[in-house]
Parts: structure tokens; C-alpha cells; sequence
């Protein structure tokens, strides 16, 4: 389980930087709940907020990949792709509220990963579960 885990530490310190980022810019726009209508501010709560909504899940199924002995490299694949992803997303949410390349290609990158590693735990358990019981 030590791959999961670095990419669990990493991903937690990317989050924390976006939390971080967040009482910053509400100390100095003096905002104490909600956005107070400042964009700057709305931007980094949802880039913090979406990374919340998404990183627990993709480390769940990563996690659990790992536990069913996954290829270590494929497990490496998947971790980097949500490093990046993560990384794409904050980075574009944080300088626009409108569509912008980092955050299509972050949320689409998060998503593509995470269904790619749902797909497979689906793929593990019907070649353990399913062919491997019935003789196939």
C-alpha cells in the first residue's frame, strides 16, 4: 500500500495549498463566509471544493487497486494522471471562472482516470469472480 500513499500525500498537499490559498484571500479581502461576491474568492473555493468532491474517490479506487495487487505501473500511471489532473484543474479554475484549458483538460483528465480505474476493478472482479468459478 505505499503507492497509494504517495500519491495520497501529494494530493492532500495540493489540497492544502488550495485551503491555504483560500484563508489568504479571505484574510486580505476581509470575506469570513462565501465568496462576498469577489471572483478571485469564488474561484478558489471551487477549485478547493472540486478537489475535495473528487480526490477522496480516486484515491478509494486507487487504494483498492493496489489491494488487488494491481501492475505497480499501472498504479503509477493513474496516480501521475490525477497529480496532473488536480494540478491542470486548480491552476485554470484559479485564473478564470469561465471555461479554460487547464480546468477542461484537469476535469477531463480526473474523470478519464477515475473511470479507467472503475473499469478495471469492474474487469478484476468478473476475470476472479465470474470466468475464473465457471472454468472459461
Amino acid at each position: 500500500m505505499r503507492i497509494t500513499g504517495l500519491y495520497a500525500a501529494l494530493l492532500v498537499l495540493i489540497t492544502l495549498g488550495l485551503a491555504v490559498r483560500v484563508m489568504l484571500l479571505r484574510k486580505r479581502t476581509s470575506i469570513g463566509l462565501g465568496d462576498g461576491g469577489d471572483r478571485t474568492v469564488a474561484c478558489a473555493v471551487r477549485s478547493h471544493g472540486n478537489a475535495i468532491e473528487y480526490i477522496p474517490l480516486a484515491l478509494i479506487l486507487l487504494l483498492i487497486l493496489e489491494l488487488n495487487q494491481t501492475m505497480p505501473l499501472l498504479l503509477h500511471v493513474f496516480g501521475i494522471a490525477l497529480i496532473v489532473a488536480r494540478l491542470l484543474h486548480a491552476f485554470g479554475l484559479s485564473r478564470s471562472p469561465g471555461i479554460s484549458a487547464g480546468r477542461a483538460i484537469g476535469a477531463a483528465l480526473t474523470l478519464l482516470a477515475m473511470v479507467a480505474m472503475a473499469l478495471l476493478l469492474v474487469w478484476q472482479y468478473l476475470v476472479i469472480h465470474v470466468i475464473t468459478a465457471s472454468g472459461v
